[in-house]
């Protein structure tokens, strides 16, 4: 009997008896008291609190130090400072040799190494939560996952840590799930409030969805813009996981949604078959069971989206893996009102753990069959490459070196494998120079992500899109490039992008220095200098000038900084300028005579200062976040400018006459009374410039400020035609434009124009706002060309539209002007390409 008794203490000590919490999310599992719980660590039960992002890594930081199944790596770090952690669980065999595990996986990535023997290799599998950060329940289902996974003493729980390496992303946004969880807890009511319309349900402006610069970043594994989505894809490719869950919400009256998602019209073009086919209803059968043994009702099929590579769903398929995306109908808050009645913050999470531990015990079954897809995707890159009559493309600006860095650092780390052209060409009319081009062979393991940055693909299979049909990165970098039959002239393998030898001239009497303003990182330079008092002014017609370097030529909008009107003394402005060089990768040129050799001399009345920037921009309830955040983001981190951000509640506190430049990003502006809109007038009139985003040019036209008019749209008359109602989402969704790409017609002579030097531009359009090309023939410095379409759907009537209207345009009122940018010139920081036009009207306004 002793003996007895004594080992039901000793049982006692290894199990705990479950909780209520335990009862409802882990109903008969007997856990580990060796691994502490979350609702005894955190201080309240998971799903009554929304958990602080500290909170969370400290849960995490506990685990790890009580298990020697689980280990916590920090891979970067938030804007705002927080960790980007990822939690790595499995048994302490693969915990100890994590490097030889990933070592021995990625052979599996290169059909030029033996494929290992995959029958005992463990399963790779990610769990990312919350990229959009007001869709907590994710996150908090992490916290219990990772708890089953190391506690729970189930059949299951033993089979995944002995079969898998797990590995938990609690918060792709940090910054973006603290300012909801703020939000909801001090907005929580005792008892909580259901009210849809209650504060808590209804968050302020920026909303927790996007992260510090306010983007979106499950539209980011793409184009990079972000921090968070850069440390995720660099670990990405550290690892090539073998299934991805990527856990979001969706609106509170939905259910539950997994994939496969919509057939053929929802599925990326370089995704094999086999990933939609097989693979998606293969695993679709693990979560229907997860989900039908707690009741939980769920849907597929029917609408999301995989086309668009940029996002954490999408971008595994391109990748070997299985991206799944997975929607959850949100509580919004602790509590709300749903068509099938109060929704709970622990319901939602309670669905997120069991789709959590189904994907993971999918992975686990499916382990070889992932493993054998993964080089099955690899190779059959490779055999499908042989056969493309693309053997490679060559790429390359050579006026602007900093944007081929930019486009060199972006192939290189999405895996691309890059090389020198060691030779000088011309192809279709455009010279590509030694040492200032590239070539990229399509046939590499990485084939599928080249197509994605190159190919412009304009035939689908639907019609309708979640969001974008277009996404050539060529071309959002403007980048000139043409597809080869070969790949023979290819150089030296480039490994990293390198900074290039600048030149700056030796110290000497010079009546000016001359910077070229083509280069991408040219605004970077001239900001920092008109910030250390420099004097600068820019030429409306080009010249060429005898250097310190030669003979060169000066295209309009090149810098002039004239030695002989400045407050610096000669020595601090040489250093400044070195400085300013340095740091923002520009060649420096400088003469000694203000006669030029041909063109307009160094005093000519077409050569004036360039005003320094005083921007505002008004953003908060009713404007876009998405593009308020692009622009914040540009000036930050491309040029270094400050920007003063204004709520449009506290414009009746500004004095405008403090700035020179007012952005007015895409929104709703009736909240301004007549009184504000009248000093908006005055100070335009009195030579300000209104730098206007896509929908804000319809406003500004209904409050009389400007005088341009739109293109009526001429649809087919469907009043007496019979349709299905079931079809008028098709019939509708077909006539939206929801991203796609044009091929625009610029005017390089125009200040908008300065530092482009050739006049074909590729812009983005995902509006359906047509404006008439401006009267004066002068002023609509970027118009569509007569074939305009060159990646995307669009239909056919808003194709003719497009044809016959403007991208921008500029509005003279009085001495000011308005910058109408019809199209996104800034889209989701990914534009290089149209980014000049917008700094130019920041650093030209005045001279339009």
């Amino acid at each position: 009997m002793k003996h007895f008794l004594l080992l039901i203490g000793l049982i006692s000590l290894i199990y705990r008896p479950a909780s209520a919490q335990d009862e409802y999310y882990f109903p008969g599992e007997i856990f580990s008291a060796d691994i502490p719980k979350p609702q005894d660590f955190v201080g309240y039960e998971i799903g009554e609190w929304h958990t602080r992002y500290d909170r969370l890594i400290a849960y995490f930081e506990a685990l790890a130090a009580a298990s020697d199944q689980a280990e916590l790596q920090v891979i970067n770090q938030t804007n705002q400072l927080r960790p980007l952690v990822v939690l790595i669980i499995g048994k302490s065999d693969h915990i100890n040799n994590l490097e030889s595990i990933r070592q021995k996986h990625l052979q599996l990535v290169d059909p030029n190494q033996p494929k290992p023997d995959v029958s005992n290799m463990p399963a790779i599998i990610n769990l990312a939560y919350s990229v959009h950060g007001n869709e907590p329940s994710g996150g908090e289902a992490s916290i219990l996952t990772a708890y089953w996974l190391l506690a729970s003493q189930s059949e299951k729980a033993k089979e995944i840590r002995e079969n898998a390496i797990v590995m938990i992303d609690p918060a792709i946004n940090p910054d973006g799930r603290d300012r909801h969880t703020n939000w909801a807890n001090m907005h929580k009511g005792f008892p909580p409030v259901a009210d849809p319309l209650d504060r808590e349900h209804n968050e302020i402006w920026p909303s927790g969805r996007v992260n510090h610069y306010w983007f979106d970043l499950n539209r980011d594994w793409l184009p990079l813009a972000q921090v968070e989505t850069q440390s995720k894809i660099k670990w990405y490719h550290q690892w090539y996981p073998n299934v991805v869950g990527d856990f979001h919400e969706m609106g509170t009256n939905s259910t539950y949604f997994f994939e496969p998602t919509k057939p053929f019209g929802s599925e990326n073009p370089v995704v094999p078959r086999k990933n939609y086919d097989e693979i998606n209803n293969k695993f679709a059968g693990y979560f229907a069971k997860a989900l039908d043994e707690i009741g939980s009702l769920y849907w597929t099929k029917e609408t999301f989206d995989n086309s668009y590579p940029g996002y954490g769903s999408t971008y595994p398929d391109i990748q070997g893996g299985l991206g799944l995306v997975f929607e959850q109908g949100s509580s919004r808050g602790h509590v709300q009102q749903s068509q099938r009645g109060d929704i709970t913050f622990a319901f939602t999470i309670r669905n997120q753990l069991k789709i959590s531990i189904a994907t993971m015990e999918a992975g686990v079954k499916e382990r070889v069959f992932m493993h054998d897809y993964l080089r099955e995707f690899f190779q059959s890159a490779i055999d499908e490459a042989k056969k493309d009559r693309v053997q490679s493309y060559i790429f390359g600006d050579v006026y602007d070196a900093s944007k081929n860095k930019l486009f060199l650092k972006l192939l290189l780390d999405h895996g691309i494998q890059v090389y020198e052209n060691d030779k000088d060409i011309s192809l279709f009319g455009v010279k590509y120079e030694k040492g200032k081009s590239w070539i990229v062979p399509t046939v590499q393991p990485q084939y599928r992500m080249v197509r994605t940055m190159f190919e412009k693909v304009t035939e689908f299979a639907d019609s309708v899109f979640y969001d974008a049909s277009a996404w050539t990165m060529a071309l959002a970098y403007d980048m000139p490039f043409a597809s080869q039959a070969n790949a023979s002239m290819k150089g030296n393998r480039i490994e990293k992008v390198k900074d290039s030898e600048l030149r700056f001239p030796t110290e000497s009497p010079y009546v000016a220095y001359l910077v070229n303003w083509s280069d991408y990182f040219a605004p970077k330079f001239l900001h920092q200098i008109q910030q250390s008092g420099v004097h600068v002014e820019t030429n409306m017609l080009p010249f060429s000038a005898l250097t310190d370097d030669g003979e060169m030529e000066f295209p309009a909008g090149s810098l002039i900084i004239p030695t002989g009107f400045q407050s610096l003394s000669s020595g601090e402005l040489r250093q400044v300028l070195q400085n300013a060089a340095q740091v923002s990768g520009q060649d420096v040129f400088a003469t000694a005579t203000g006669l030029s050799k041909s063109g307009i001399d160094l005093g000519s009345n077409n050569v004036s200062a360039i005003q320094v920037p005083k921007v505002l921009m008004l953003i908060g309830q009713g404007t876009s976040q998405y593009e308020a955040g692009e622009i914040w983001h540009l000036l930050d981190s491309k040029v270094n400018m400050p920007i003063s951000k204004v709520d449009l509640s506290s414009f009746g506190r500004v004095n405008l006459f403090d700035y020179n430049t007012l952005i007015l990003p895409s929104g709703n502006y009736s909240s301004l009374s007549a009184g504000q809109i009248n000093h908006l007038k005055d100070w335009l009139s009195r030579g300000g410039t209104i730098i206007s985003l896509r929908s804000v040019s319809q406003w500004l036209i209904s409050q009389g400020i400007v005088q341009e008019s739109y293109l009526e749209v001429e649809r087919k008359e469907r009043q007496n035609e019979f349709l299905p109602y079931s079809s008028r989402r098709d019939v509708q969704g077909a006539q939206a434009i929801g991203g796609s790409i044009y091929l625009a017609e610029l005017d390089i002579t125009h200040p908008l124009g300065f530092g482009f030097r050739r006049s074909e531009l590729p812009v983005y359009r995902n509006s359906s706002i047509f404006l008439k090309p401006s009267a004066d023939p002068y002023q609509t410095p970027v118009r569509y060309s007569a074939e305009p379409l060159m990646s995307g759907y669009v239909s056919s009537t808003n194709l003719e539209m497009i044809k016959q209207s403007a991208s921008t345009l500029v509005s003279s009122v009085g001495r000011g002007k308005v910058v109408h940018f019809v199209d996104n010139p800034n889209f989701r920081g990914t534009w290089f390409g149209t980014n000049k036009l917008f700094l130019n009207a920041i650093f030209f306004g005045n001279k339009m």
